[in-house]
């Protein structure tokens, strides 16, 4: 069960400004920082996609980008 829609919207938003803060702050083109915050910004989206999708039969006009995999 999705959790709620504006909730999961300001963790989403919260998402952005810790991912930015991260690239702001990187040290280095691997920094595990940015990574991190990648991946945490990655599941907020989903979650607040889900709770749209849930509640209201909505979804986002934003498609995640696909991994290549050699």
């Amino acid at each position: 069960m999705a959790q709620d829609a504006r909730i999961a919207l300001q963790q989403f938003i919260a998402s952005l400004e810790r991912h930015l803060e991260a690239v702001v702050s990187r040290h280095g083109s691997s920094d595990p920082a940015v990574e991190q915050a990648y991946y945490q910004l990655e599941d907020a989206f989903l979650n607040y996609e889900e709770a749209l999708g849930e509640k209201y039969e909505e979804y986002l006009p934003i498609a995640l980008a696909e991994e290549e995999n050699d």
